[in-house]
């Protein structure tokens, strides 16, 4: 206990540094900003960082570059919400009911719950990895990728059952996004797939241009010839209106709670991320919630859990990092490799031989954390006020963001076209009662459900039984039965009742 003591003590000495706290806060406000503009995103932002961290010392450097990882998970929702911008797939879980909430005239209050939702997620799972960083992570080395499979599985199970309509629709979103994840090369063989000649989709589609137009392009398409209602007139904001009553706050808090514990237990598995951490916390909620029919029309629990979890997975995603030198997801990644290039070895040796800089920069999420509660919360009024621009004026500027976002990830302008076209393709989807976040998720999910199915039978010798012979794997393939079987069921039942009584 003592020596926990000294190495918090320890930690806070680095975290508060005058050096440590400038670079903090350089790092979340850069984060704050990109995660606003969508189609760049905190991957982009930290690769271009990187060169410069050459320069600072190396825990500097680190304190730097995970600000701008958690801070753009704060940004990330503001555009959802008031834009339906999503520039993520975790950022689509936040558009379904963030997004109705906007439109509702309930933009403060949903920016304010998800400051404080993220504030709340990231604290619990800071709590996680102080005190059970090397648990977690040795737990988390026991899932193989038969395990994996059925966890992603779940998730696009799950996907089906996200949105308002027929199940069955969203399931065949699901089928179509993983059609899509398959376009470009094979890592395995090299082979060129489903690209008909089309040098551009060599490395695949772009998930930003994939995202951006099923849900932005779409939603301009939509609103087109439609009589646009008088912008909104933005009075005098103060801080009491933002706060939610006391039965939201009885309304938040639980999946708020559930959230933090999804995201914390699926940030600390290799390879998961918080795309996979919010679907899970959202499709909990709907489940556990006795009126799913709310989630897709503003509810606030489907805005408060996915947003607790996608925070709680991103500081979990260190766990693995740091005790184990396995990222946890693609950004944490690029973070490893900076640790690398400063000469810094990371894994179970690194708590003892570096103590100043593993708790120096735990300490400095603390940190990092409370400056973007204060940096955020301040900014809601400026963010609300993009609703009282006249909608002839905001959606070209949107378009213009759309194209340099989706420009600037690959510098391809091969991706505007494609942004174009998913924007028709989303605008038909609405037309028809198709929903857009299935496809999302299953192109963002369906790589790594390949990936790790292909592994797993090579291992297995090409034995399907795998999946069922290990315990992990075989309780979340039960876990996607039933919530197959009480998704349909209920519809087959009244199906055959209808036509046993004709």
């Amino acid at each position: 206990m003592l020596d926990f003591l000294g190495n918090l003590r320890l930690g806070l000495e680095t975290a508060l540094s005058g050096e440590a706290l400038l670079f903090c806060l350089l790092g979340v406000t850069v984060g704050t900003v990109v995660g606003v503009l969508p189609g760049l995103g905190a991957l982009a932002a930290i690769s271009l960082a990187l060169p410069l961290t050459y320069y600072i010392e190396p825990t500097l450097a680190l304190i730097m570059l995970a600000g701008i990882f958690y801070g753009a998970q704060y940004g990330g929702s503001t555009a959802s919400i008031l834009l339906n911008l999503p520039g993520t797939a975790t950022a689509a879980v936040t558009c379904l009911d963030g997004y109705p909430l906007a439109q509702q005239g309930k933009a403060l209050l949903a920016l304010f719950v998800t400051a404080v939702n993220s504030f709340v997620g990231s604290s619990i799972a800071i709590i996680l990895l102080m005190g059970f960083a090397p648990l977690i992570a040795e737990f988390a080395l026991r899932f193989g990728s038969a395990d994996y499979f059925s966890v992603i599985l779940l998730g696009l199970v799950a996907a089906s059952t996200l949105t308002l309509g027929s199940p069955i629709k969203a399931l065949a979103m699901v089928v179509l996004g993983l059609a899509l994840g398959q376009v470009g090369t094979d890592l395995n063989t090299g082979q060129f797939r489903y690209t008909f000649g089309i040098w551009e989709l060599a490395d695949g589609i772009s998930l930003v241009a994939l995202a951006m137009g099923l849900f932005g392009v779409a939603e301009i398409i939509a609103n087109i010839g439609k009589p646009q209602p008088a912008a909104r007139q933005i009075g005098r904001i103060r801080f009491r209106d933002m706060l939610p009553d006391r039965s939201q706050w009885r309304q938040i808090w639980r999946p708020t709670l559930r959230g933090s514990v999804i995201g914390s237990f699926v940030g600390a598995l290799p390879g998961t991320g918080p795309g996979i951490a919010s679907l899970m916390a959202y499709a909990a909620e709907k489940r556990l919630s006795k009126t799913p029919e709310r989630f897709g029309r503003g509810a606030l629990e489907g805005l408060s859990a996915p947003e607790a979890a996608n925070n709680a997975s991103v500081q979990a995603a260190f766990i693995p990092t740091l005790s184990l030198g396995i990222p946890g997801d693609a950004v944490v990644a690029v973070l490893l490799g900076a640790m690398i290039l400063h000469g810094i070895t990371p894994g179970p040796n690194l708590i003892n031989d570096q103590p100043e800089m593993f708790w120096g920069l735990i300490m400095s999420f603390w940190v990092g954390n409370i400056m973007l509660l204060f940096l955020n919360i301040p900014l809601i009024g400026l963010w609300v006020r993009l609703l009282s621009i006249p909608y002839h004026l905001l959606y070209p500027g949107i378009l213009i963001f759309i194209c340099i976002g989706v420009y600037s990830a690959d510098n391809n302008v091969f991706d505007i076209y494609v942004v174009l076209g998913f924007g028709i393709m989303g605008y038909l989807m609405r037309r028809f009662g198709f929903p857009a976040t299935p496809v999302l998720l299953g192109f963002v999910l369906g790589p790594l459900l390949e990936e790790h199915f292909r592994r797993a039978m090579l291992l297995s010798h090409g034995d399907l039984t795998v999946f069922l012979q290990r315990p992990i794997s075989a309780v979340f393939l039960c876990l996607s039965l039933i919530m197959l079987l009480s998704v349909f069921l209920p519809g087959l039942r009244r199906r055959f009742g209808k036509s046993a009584r004709s």
